[in-house]
Parts: C-alpha cells; sequence; structure tokens
C-alpha cells in the first residue's frame, strides 16, 4: 500500500565552495543509533559533463533492503549529499578512476562531510549496466521485478551502482538468496528537503549541547516499541512527506487512537513482544561464502524466533478490528491470516509445536537440540538420544560428587565453559576442596566455580553429538528456510505494516500526554498558540505559547521581521519545527494549526565559529546565506536568525536588507529575526512585507520584563537600547549623548522617508493587496450569505477609511515640507554617514539596486518587477489607476 510507505527524496547539503556552509561537527544521525548497529554499503556512480547525475544504491545488509536513485544534481552535490546523510553508510563504494588521475570533486565532498563512512575504491569494470538488471532479475522478489524495471528504465547511472555494490557484497561479505532481496527505486521527489546543518541547528536528530540527550525532535516524538518503527520515523523525520493525501491517511489513524483509547491500549500491548522483524528475514536470505557450524546453529535460531514473531501478529491484527481508517485497514489487511498461514505451515510441519525461543544459554541450546520433529530423521532421532543419555550421565555424576565428598555441588552451564560445579563459600567452612576438584576459581569470595577431569571429558561428549544433532538437523532445516524465502515478500509488507502501526501509536502516545491538535493544509500558515515542541518539554509550565500567520495568496507571499532580544531564535525555531511535525503525520503542539506544503526548509541559525574551517562567525553566516540564496524557491519555508551583527552596522544593515530582497523575490516564506530597526522602517511597506517584535513590559526606567509573546509592528519603545543601558548602569553624561545623538539620527531618517512619494504609493499598494487576499479568502471561506454581506460592508467601509487617510497624510506631508526643511538644516551634523544608511535612495544606490525597486515603484502588485511574474497585477494596477 503506497500510501503508508516513506517516500524520500534528495536535499541540499553543500560543498566546501563559496556558495557551501562552513563545515560544523557532524551529529551522529546514523541508523547505527536507531534499531541497532546496522551495516550499509553504498555505491556511487558519477555523469562525466557540466549536468552532474549522480547514481547511488544503498544496501542494508542489516535489513536486507536495496534503495536505488538517480539524481540530476548541481556542481554543489547538495541533493547527493543530503541522500548519503540520510542513509548515513558505513561503506561507500566509488569507482579508481574518481581518485586516479585526480580526486574528483564529489569524492572530496563525501571524504569532508561523511567522515564516518569508509570509502574504498573498486574496479571501475563493476559498474556495468548489464550486470545490474541482471542483479535486479535475479534478487529481487518475483512479483517486483516488471515494476522495478520500469522504474530503473534509462536509469544507467543508479543500475551501474546497483551492479558495484551487489557485486562488492558478494566477494567481500556474503550473498543474497535468489528472490529474496527487497529492491525499491526512489526518485528525488516526494519529500521536503532538509539540508544537514539545518538539520543539526533545529536539532532534529541530535541535542546540540549532550549528544545523549533526548531533548531533540526525534527523542520527543519517538515512543516506539519496534526497533523497525524507530526506523521508519528516523527516516520520516529527515524526510518529512509532501503528497496531502498520504499525511492525511495517516491523521486520520492518528485521530482514530486519540478517540478509541482501547485500540490504542491494545495496539501498544500487542506491540511490546515484537523483536527486529527486519534482522530475522534478512538473516533468513543471506547465504554465508563458507556454511559452518555457527551458521547451522543460528539458523535453528531463526526459525524459533520467527515462529514467535509470527504468533505476535494475530494480535496486532485483532486490536485493529475496530479501526475505520484507510490506514489501519491497509494495515490490518497486512497482517491477515492469508499472510501468515503459509508460513506458519511450513514450520509447523518441521519445528516441533512446543518449541519457543528462549534466552537461557542452555535451554536456548535444547531447544536447538530439539527443534526438529520426531520422525523426519532416523539418524537425527538416534544423535538425539546419545545427546540425552551424555546429559543425563553428567546429573548422575554430580549426584555422587556430592554425595561422597558431602558437599552441596551446583550444577551450572555457560555456552564457552559448557556444565561446571558451584559451591558458596559458606559450605566449606575453612575446609580445603578435594584435590578432584581442578580449576578453582573464586568469584568475588563469595562462591567457588570448578570442575573435574570426568565432568571435563563428558561435556566434551555432550559437544559432540550436540554438533551430530545440529548437523542431522540442519539439512531439514535448510529446506525449510528455503521454502520461506518463498514466501519472504509477503513477511517484509508485514514488517513494514508493523513499523507504520508503531510510529502512528507512538504519536499517539505523544498527544496522551501533550496538548497537541490536528493540524490542516491549505495555502495558509496559521498557527494559534503555537509552541516549540522540545523547550516545552522541558520548560512545560514557563513556556509562553504564541501565534504566526503568513498567506501566500495568488503568487503573494510573507516575509516576517522579528524584532526583539530574547526569545526570537526560539520563536523561528519553533515554526520550522512545527512544520516538519506536520508533514510527518503527527499533530502539532498548537491550538490550531494550518501549513501549506514545503518543499524545502533552511534555517540560518547559529552563530557558532568554523574553527576547524578556519572560518569566522560573519564569514560563516555569509557562506550558509549564500547557500540558501543559491537554492531556495517558492515552496520554501526560511528561518534567519540575525543576520549581519557579525560585520559593521551598516554593512550588516546593508546586506540584510540586500538578503531580505532576494528573499522577497523569491516568493518563500520567509521568518527573518533582526536587530536593524531601520530594516522595518525600510521595508514596512513593501508588499508581504510583516512587522513583529517581541514584547517587552517596563515598569520603571529601572526594570524590564521579558514577556516573550510576538507583536505586530516593529518595536514601539525607539530607544529600547538605551534604556536597557540605563538598566545596567551606564554613566548619565554618557545616556545622555547617546539620547541626543539617537533622537537626531531618527527624526532625520523619518524625514527622508515621508518625502518619497514611492512611500506612499508602496502603501497605497499594500493596502489593495490586503483588500485582495481578504476577498479571496472570503470566497474560499464558509459563511452564510447574511454574514458574509455584513462583513463585506465592514471591510468595505474600512478600505475607503484608510484610503483616504492615505491622501490626506500626503496632502499634510507636503504641505509641511519646506518648514521641515528648515527645521532639519538647524540639527546638529551627527552622523551624516548615516544619512545615506537610513536613506532608501541611499542603501538602493549603495547596493546598486533601482530606488524604485526597493520601494516598489516598478513592481506589479509590489511583489516583483514587471516582469510578468506579479500577482495578478492587472486587478491591482487598475485600482491604483483609480486612486
Amino acid at each position: 500500500m503506497s500510501f503508508y510507505l516513506q517516500s524520500t527524496s534528495s536535499g541540499p547539503f553543500r560543498p566546501s565552495t563559496s556558495t557551501g556552509r562552513p563545515r560544523t561537527g557532524r551529529p551522529r544521525t546514523a541508523t547505527s543509533t536507531v534499531g541497532g548497529v546496522q551495516q550499509i554499503v553504498c555505491a556511487v556512480a558519477e555523469s562525466r559533463g557540466v549536468s552532474a547525475t549522480v547514481g547511488l544504491c544503498f544496501v542494508n545488509m542489516t535489513t536486507g533492503e536495496c534503495v536505488l536513485s538517480e539524481i540530476c544534481d548541481s556542481q554543489t552535490y547538495v541533493r547527493t549529499m543530503h541522500k548519503l546523510s540520510v542513509f548515513d553508510p558505513t561503506e561507500i563504494l566509488v569507482p579508481n578512476t574518481a581518485v586516479i588521475p585526480r580526486k574528483s570533486t564529489l569524492l572530496s565532498i563525501m571524504e569532508h562531510y561523511i567522515p564516518g563512512a569508509t570509502i574504498t575504491q573498486v574496479p571501475r569494470k563493476y559498474y556495468n549496466e548489464q550486470m545490474g538488471h541482471d542483479y535486479i532479475q535475479q534478487l529481487a522478489f518475483a512479483d517486483d521485478i516488471a515494476g522495478i524495471k520500469v522504474a530503473v528504465s534509462a536509469k544507467f547511472y543508479a543500475i551501474s551502482a546497483a551492479a558495484a555494490a551487489l557485486k562488492h557484497i558478494e566477494l567481500s561479505y556474503t550473498r543474497f538468496a535468489l528472490n529474496s532481496l527487497r529492491i525499491k527505486y526512489q526518485g528525488s521527489e516526494g519529500s521536503m528537503l532538509i539540508d544537514f546543518s539545518t538539520v543539526h541547528s533545529l536539532e532534529l536528530i541530535q541535542n546540540l549541547q549532550n549528544a545523549k540527550s533526548t531533548e531533540c525532535l526525534f527523542g520527543l516524538l519517538n515512543n516506539t516499541l519496534t526497533p523497525m518503527g524507530a526506523r521508519l520515523l528516523r527516516s520520516n523525520v529527515l524526510q518529512p512527506l509532501t503528497d496531502v493525501s498520504t499525511l492525511n491517511a495517516r491523521l486520520d489513524a492518528l485521530e482514530e487512537f486519540t478517540q478509541h483509547e482501547d485500540m490504542f491500549f491494545q495496539a501498544r500491548q500487542a506491540l511490546k513482544p515484537f523483536l527486529d522483524m527486519d534482522r530475522l528475514l534478512t538473516s533468513l536470505i543471506t547465504i554465508p561464502v563458507k556454511p559452518s557450524l555457527k551458521h547451522s546453529e543460528q539458523s535453528i535460531n531463526n526459525i524459533i524466533v520467527l515462529k514467535q514473531v509470527l504468533f505476535c501478529i494475530a494480535p496486532v491484527r485483532e486490536s485493529l478490528v475496530s479501526g475505520r481508517s484507510e490506514l489501519l485497514m491497509a494495515i490490518r489487511d497486512l497482517c491477515g491470516e492469508e499472510r501468515i498461514e503459509p508460513v506458519m505451515s511450513l514450520i509447523s510441519n518441521v519445528i516441533n509445536e512446543d518449541i519457543s525461543f528462549s534466552k537461557s544459554p542452555l535451554d536456548l541450546r535444547n531447544q536447538r537440540c530439539y527443534a526438529v520433529k520426531s520422525g523426519v530423521n532416523g539418524l537425527l532421532d538416534v544423535a538425539r538420544q546419545t545427546y540425552k543419555e551424555a546429559t543425563e550421565d553428567i546429573h548422575s555424576l554430580v549426584a555422587g560428587l556430592a554425595v561422597e565428598h558431602d558437599l552441596p555441588l551446583e550444577l551450572k552451564f555457560e555456552v564457552g565453559r559448557g556444565y561446571y560445579l558451584r559451591l558458596s563459600t559458606l559450605d566449606l567452612e575453612d575446609k580445603s576442596l578435594p584435590p578432584i576438584f581442578v580449576n578453582v576459581v573464586v568469584q568475588k569470595k563469595v562462591v567457588v566455580e570448578f570442575t573435574t577431569l570426568e565432568l571435563v571429558k563428558r561435556n566434551a561428549k555432550i559437544g559432540d553429538s550436540l554438533t551430530e544433532v545440529l548437523l542431522m538437523s540442519d539439512k531439514s532445516v535448510q529446506q525449510l528456510v528455503e521454502d520461506i524465502r518463498k514466501e519472504i515478500s509477503a513477511l517484509y509488507k508485514v514488517c513494514e505494516g508493523i513499523a507504520m502501526l508503531d510510529m502512528i501509536v507512538s504519536f499517539a502516545h505523544l498527544c496522551t500526554i501533550q496538548d497537541y491538535v490536528r493540524p490542516e493544509f491549505t495555502d495558509t500558515l496559521a498557527i494559534k498558540a503555537g509552541r516549540h515542541p522540545i523547550r516545552e518539554k522541558v520548560h512545560k509550565d514557563k513556556f509562553v505559547p504564541n501565534d504566526v500567520y503568513a498567506s501566500q495568496q495568488s503568487s503573494k507571499f510573507t516575509t516576517s521581521l522579528l524584532f526583539g532580544c530574547v526569545g526570537g531564535s526560539t520563536y523561528l525555531r519553533s515554526i520550522a519545527l512545527t512544520a516538519v511535525i506536520a508533514q510527518i503525520g503527527s499533530y502539532v503542539p498548537a491550538q490550531y494549526a494550518s501549513f501549506p506544503i514545503t518543499q524545502q526548509l533552511f534555517a540560518r541559525v547559529s552563530m557558532d565559529d568554523g574553527i576547524e574551517a578556519n572560518a569566522s562567525t560573519f564569514a560563516s553566516e555569509m557562506r550558509e546565506t549564500a547557500f540558501i540564496l543559491h537554492n531556495l524557491g517558492k515552496g520554501s519555508l526560511i528561518i534567519m536568525d540575525e543576520l549581519g551583527r557579525g560585520t559593521s552596522t551598516r554593512d550588516g544593515l546593508a546586506l540584510a536588507l540586500a538578503v531580505c530582497e532576494a528573499l522577497i523575490e523569491s516568493r518563500a516564506f520567509v521568518w527573518f529575526a533582526t536587530h536593524f530597526r531601520d530594516l522595518a522602517s525600510i521595508l514596512a511597506e513593501r508588499a508581504g512585507v510583516v512587522n513583529l517584535h517581541l514584547q517587552v513590559e517596563m515598569n520603571d526606567p529601572d526594570t524590564m520584563t521579558m514577556l516573550y509573546k510576538v507583536a505586530d509592528g516593529s518595536v514601539k519603545d525607539q530607544y529600547y537600547g538605551l534604556a536597557l543601558a540605563r538598566i545596567v548602569g551606564l554613566p548619565q553624561d554618557v545616556l545622555d549623548k547617546a539620547t541626543l545623538v539617537s533622537e537626531t539620527l531618527s527624526r532625520r531618517l523619518d524625514k527622508q522617508k515621508r518625502k518619497s512619494k514611492s512611500f506612499h504609493l508602496s502603501r497605497r499598494r499594500n493596502l489593495v493587496l490586503k483588500l485582495k487576499e481578504t476577498l479571496i479568502q472570503a470566497r474560499d471561506g464558509n459563511m452564510d450569505d447574511k454574514m458574509l454581506q455584513s462583513w463585506l460592508t465592514k471591510v468595505q467601509d474600512e478600505f475607503v477609511t484608510r484610503m483616504s487617510r492615505l491622501s490626506e497624510d500626503l496632502a499634510d506631508e507636503e504641505s509641511e515640507m519646506d518648514g521641515n526643511e528648515k527645521e532639519g538644516d538647524e540639527e546638529h551634523d551627527y552622523g551624516s554617514e548615516s544619512e545615506s544608511q537610513g536613506s532608501v535612495n541611499g542603501l538602493s544606490n549603495c547596493l546598486d539596486l533601482d530606488p524604485g525597486q526597493n520601494r516598489g515603484d516598478d513592481m506589479d502588485s509590489g511583489s516583483e518587477t514587471n516582469d510578468g511574474k506579479g500577482v495578478e497585477g492587472g486587478d491591482d494596477d487598475t485600482v491604483l489607476e483609480e486612486d
């Protein structure tokens, strides 16, 4: 069922170039930290030429899965690096031609950003397309071969990489049985692209301060009960889905669990006994290069464990009997008896019914010995009788020694030592052991362990008889394994269904202990009382929720400028994390939440120096910003925190303004936290720009309270920095001088802004665009006709009133212009250099931009230059002409 399977994609990454991010310490996002240690081999094939096409093949030797992918990448290989970071291979195969005569760019990037993997050179001849097709024909599930061939048609580099990976594994590690390997093709579409630095800075997989802490997004969401569910959750956190139907299917299932507690608790109880089914099935399809006695023992163990796992599937199916959502019914069908019964029948024909998995070494050895039914092999029955008699002889020997020496001897067993004797030191009563007992070891001065020569001989006899039993059983067991492999495809699908159910139940568990709400997927990003999911867990009683709103009606975009001192980074991160959680298919921490589908997520929030890259804070943030500007697009969600503060105020403001202009033009959803107040005034009337600030309560000149609440508009207190300086005790004469300079510069900047006619024109255009967005939302809403008519009348009156007020303001300012200019001539000449910095035209000249472009004079609908990309500019321009 395709709607519950996690689709994957590639995401942006960065090399060590001018458009890449600085290298940071790589958190261990490896699958080795989830579901146990895994061995993943990846082969990489690269095209030659300007257009970079990369073929990848990941073979997970632990879970028996082979994933092929072919990516049309940029010269920075951002998508390839993201795919590698998601799978996190333990070994990467490259052709020897990538090293000789010189190392390729892709190889250099992989060595830099995937330091945990071993890079192995293999002969170029391994990358053979025909050999890749042959491997797919031989190893893929028989029912899947036709679909895989269609998916990989014309995917030369992906097929070549598959040939190299499977050839290397066959020669160096193990072989896979025919038609038993899960082979999938995953393109680069279908999921949100999150680059590695964003994964790191948002703490998606690992906490920044403590790598072992669970205070990260994965740790928050991970209430899974099976290793399969944990691996699926990790994959989803790194690659959130973009298909709305799949997300709604998951949310429907989650809603059922939240509304039916009995089904929720029954499902959790049914999942608890599950072992790692992925590993178990993979051990059944792998064939060792050199058969051994250990492999025979392991084969019997695998059959016993599989029998136990199959018994666990029925309770899962029964727990979902009342499920009505599409996803739960699909999982229930996957766990149906028709998929399990053939395998159960095969096992019951060969294995004793009373055999079950046990962790005790002695019990496990006995189970291996008596696993195969009597009568299947006559010689096997004779060998087992010999084993039984040898074991009874040991018990008789120990009983005789206890009577002979009048000691309460205790018979113990360990895998490496076999049977041995134990005695408490209290039972000796200062007496020495008789000389018949050898290899005496005192454990913690409490017990004494020892053996006898006769016991050693009996152990050897038992070992020989057990080996004979295992060899006799091996033929029947291997034939059983061969028969089970024919049904392995159905068992893998059951495993995938269990993993998905475990992840959904994990989300439901989180919703029962936290106040989360089901998100909607629309064109508007609206969050009421949203919280930072990780910080809320740490500071549940102190956390202050905030609202978020951004729309993209027609081609409109929203850029939010956030001002304030404390809490801005948390607010920005909460937006990104909530979007990720929603696109995983979980409820989100809010009272109401609506999200557009985010295709790409970028975050520039860190302030770390790149010590290992010899990069300062400013150089690092410029590299990260360049990376974002080179890879963003419509459908991106971008959060940027304090850009430009690593350099001078003038350069920082100029760069921040230029970056803001580029972000606005991209039509992405952007949240931009900054300390440059001039940025707010310059972009205040730009269409699609919203000013926000974090509230601060100042009861008297000597106290300041951070409210952590986001409010509309720029910072209300014009001299917020001066107030903070006064609180910390700066000398009064310094404060007076700073206040005078600040007031003078503020008045001068305000006069220059108001002189600009483009300022008033942009205000009018912005008002028209807001009206248009309001009308579109009214059209798409669900108000009845009477209420809608009344509401539209109010909107019309408000629009006319605001337009009239703008016209009056323009007339008043033109009449006062001469007086204001004379007043300006009498001001002190403080900050003449800042005059050009604060001026709109001055900033535009510094950045080599057209002043009209900065202020929206030549823009269709105030959002794009007149190149035909505006927001249905015809209608808006008509309104403006009439005004």
